[in-house]
């Protein structure tokens, strides 16, 4: 990735439990506000998604968009963009640490837009998105 924003949150679960709940795209409408649709397109052997597409609506923008995963255990999921229609790209991860009780999750994400944005307002908006989505996270495994 190149340029990319990152943030971390420790949620009260072991790293399976966790990558479980992200694993679990059937379930992001109940826990993520802007995932509106999710379909998954194909899976891995093991029944991860390897591929999904997801409508999202955040108010001002709204876009359909299939992304490519890659899982590496419970340690790490990333991803890339496949198709869209308003993004150029995007890439991310959710990286997985042990850490006393629980489990240090730190979310990377980059996003090109087709629309020309300024470098600032897209970090901001890639923030946005990144500490809704570790909260939604925390609070749907700690629930």
């Amino acid at each position: 990735m190149a340029e990319h924003t990152r943030s971390s949150i420790t949620i009260a679960a072991t790293p399976a439990e966790v990558m479980a709940v992200i694993a679990d795209f059937a379930a992001y409408p109940a826990w993520t506000g802007e995932v509106k649709e999710i379909e998954v397109l194909e899976s891995a052997g093991n029944g991860r998604a390897t591929q999904v597409r997801l409508l999202l609506d955040a108010g001002a923008i709204r876009d359909e968009h299939v992304l490519a995963y890659t899982w590496d255990d419970d340690r790490e999921v990333s991803w890339t963009l496949v198709k869209s229609q308003m993004l150029r790209a995007l890439d991310g991860s959710y990286t997985l640490m042990p850490v006393g009780g629980g489990t240090e999750v730190t979310y990377q994400l980059a996003v090109d837009v087709k629309i020309p944005m300024l470098g600032m307002i897209k970090r901001k908006a890639e923030k946005v998105i990144i500490d809704r989505a570790l909260a939604g996270l925390k609070k749907r495994v700690e629930g």
